[in-house]
C-alpha cells in the first residue's frame, strides 16, 4: 500500500464518520426511470496527485459532450467497483490491475435517473490510456488539489424542468467540469477537506 493510498484511505473514513450536507439531484430524478452505475475516481501516484477525467462525444445518448469520470451502469451480478474498473477499462484502456481501490464514496442520485456510486482508486503516474472512440472524446488530469478546494467551483444557476437549479463549474484547461461531476467532486470534497488533504 502506497503512502497516497494510505493518506486517501484514512482522510476518507475519517470523513465518512462526519455529519455533511450533500448535494443530490433526487429531487429532480423521474420515477419512470432508475438505473444503477458506477465511477472511477482515479487518483495518480505522483507528488502532485491528479484526478483522470474524460469528455464524451457529442453522438452518447446521456450526457453528450460532457466532462465525466469513467464509468457507467452496472451489468447483471457487478458490484459499484467491479463496474467501475470494467468501465475505466472500456473506455481508457486502463488496467484494472493497475487500480488500487481506497473505497466507494457517497452515492449520488442524477436528475436522468441514475444512482451513481463513486469509487476512489490509486492509479500509478502516465499510464498509456487509450480512449475508446464511440465513448471517450478527450480524457485530461485535474490536480486534486484543485478539485477539492472549494473556491474553485463557481455557483451558477439554470432554469431546469420547471424550477430555477443552481449548480457548480470550474473550467480547466478549455474543459468545463460542472453538472453531475462537479456535484461528485464536492461532494469528496466534503468527506476529503482541503485543508487536511493539502497537509498531507
Amino acid at each position: 500500500m502506497s503512502a497516497l493510498h494510505s493518506r486517501l484511505d484514512r482522510l476518507l473514513a475519517e470523513g465518512h464518520a462526519r455529519d455533511v450536507e450533500l448535494l443530490n439531484d433526487a429531487n429532480f430524478a423521474r420515477a419512470e426511470r432508475k438505473a444503477e452505475a458506477a465511477v472511477l475516481i482515479a487518483v495518480t501516484e505522483r507528488a502532485e496527485p491528479g484526478v483522470i477525467l474524460t469528455q464524451r462525444p457529442n453522438t452518447m445518448r446521456d450526457h453528450p459532450g460532457q466532462v465525466a469520470f469513467p464509468g457507467g451502469k452496472l451489468d447483471a451480478g457487478e458490484d459499484a467497483i467491479e463496474a467501475a474498473l470494467r468501465e475505466a477499462e472500456e473506455e481508457l484502456a486502463m488496467p484494472r490491475d493497475a487500480v488500487r481501490i481506497v473505497a466507494p464514496t457517497d452515492r449520488f442520485q442524477t436528475g436522468t435517473g441514475f444512482d451513481i456510486t463513486p469509487v476512489v482508486g490509486v492509479i500509478p503516474p502516465d499510464l498509456p490510456l487509450v480512449p475508446h472512440p464511440r465513448e471517450v472524446e478527450s480524457w485530461f488530469e485535474v490536480p486534486l488539489r484543485t478539485l477539492l478546494h472549494p473556491e474553485s467551483f463557481e455557483e451558477k444557476e439554470a432554469f431546469w424542468r420547471g424550477a430555477d437549479r443552481r449548480y457548480h463549474q470550474l473550467d480547466w484547461d478549455g474543459y468545463r467540469i460542472w453538472g453531475v461531476t462537479a456535484a461528485i467532486i464536492l461532494n469528496l470534497g466534503k468527506r476529503i477537506a482541503w485543508e487536511e488533504f493539502a497537509d498531507g
